[in-house]
């Protein structure tokens, strides 16, 4: 079993940064694919990015490409979201998530989640 902490979040306004940070315990850390998913309010939960097991990849969603980048640690167990260029549309929770196998993009396929942490962008 994997546990997820994600911390980070905040208030901020647009065209400023944020850098979302997620702690795993309990398993394997280098194991797992992580993936940062958000959710706005009535909207479905939607992904965007993830990055391999060791690292060497990495994808993003077209609406966040060239602002935000992932990263991780697999000494300290942690994966990491900086979020540069920030826009109000980008207002979510934001979640971290593990998984083994599936599709890097698809909510189902991830195993594990963290509880959230709230990103507001303010005009």
């Amino acid at each position: 079993q994997v546990q997820l902490v994600e911390s980070g979040g905040g208030l901020v306004q647009a065209g400023g940064s944020l850098r979302l940070s997620c702690a795993a315990s309990g398993g394997s850390f280098s194991n797992y694919a992580m993936g940062w998913f958000r959710q706005a309010p009535g909207k479905e939960r939607e992904f965007v990015a993830s990055i391999r097991r060791s690292g060497d990849g990495t994808y993003y969603t077209d609406s966040v490409k060239g602002r935000f980048t992932i990263s991780r640690d697999n000494a300290k167990n942690t994966v990491h979201l900086q979020m540069n260029s920030l826009k109000p549309e980008d207002t979510a929770i934001y979640y971290c998530a593990a998984k083994r196998y599936g599709l890097h993009y698809r909510v189902n396929d991830y195993g594990y989640w963290g509880q959230g942490t709230q990103v507001t962008v303010s005009s």
